[in-house]
């Protein structure tokens, strides 16, 4: 298959990659559209890892209610205003509102979570009858693993996301901040449930 300057231009506008990187990935799979625009969303992942670290200023304030029962207000922050006035950025912001009037996460990532609360369940975990038959090597691990899995449920971004069960919420905004080639962070929330209070 050929290489048209249409394909190039349309896969430089999904991806945000230069021109010559987009030319790149069409002739590396053939011409096939789908086949580049895979490989080069692959590739996003992982620069998106290493967006990671960038100062984010920016963003916006959505709000979801839900049948007039549960309202969510959230900010989902990126790094420039151009990016924040993006139709997907709004959209994204407004799947992650829906993800938390659903899933009722308590914090936005396992680095939220208080020091206290964490050491608390780390000690009850390490006093375990099961675990003092462990070997002291692999103690730590396993209870790094059960803190991971214990918490789960109540970190957003370690939730399995709403509306793809193939991944989890961090996995999703990933693949914001590939898309966007910006580093993308919700930074706070709060959910509202009529009748409920903290």
């Amino acid at each position: 298959m050929s290489v048209t300057i249409e394909d190039i231009k349309k896969l430089k506008e999904l991806t945000g990659v230069g021109l010559t990187d987009a030319k790149q990935a069409l002739v590396e799979a053939d011409g096939n559209f789908d086949k580049a625009l895979e490989a080069m969303r692959k590739k996003g992942l992982t620069k998106a890892e290493k967006k990671g670290d960038r100062e984010t200023r920016e963003g916006l304030i959505e709000s979801y209610v839900h049948s007039g029962r549960i309202g969510v207000i959230v900010e989902v922050n990126c790094e420039t205003d151009f990016v924040a006035r993006l139709p997907e950025f709004k959209e994204f912001a407004h799947q992650i509102a829906m993800q938390i009037a659903a899933m009722n996460p308590t914090y936005a990532t396992m680095e939220d979570i208080p020091g206290d609360v964490l050491e608390a369940k780390k000690h009850e975990l390490l006093e375990s009858e099961s675990l003092k038959s462990k070997p002291e090597a692999m103690r730590e691990q396993i209870v790094d693993g059960q803190l991971k899995k214990h918490f789960a449920e109540q970190v957003l971004s370690e939730q399995t996301f709403v509306l793809d069960d193939t991944k989890t919420v961090g996995e999703r905004v990933k693949e914001q901040i590939a898309l966007s080639g910006e580093n993308i962070r919700i930074s706070q929330f709060k959910r509202i449930e009529l009748g409920v209070t903290e």
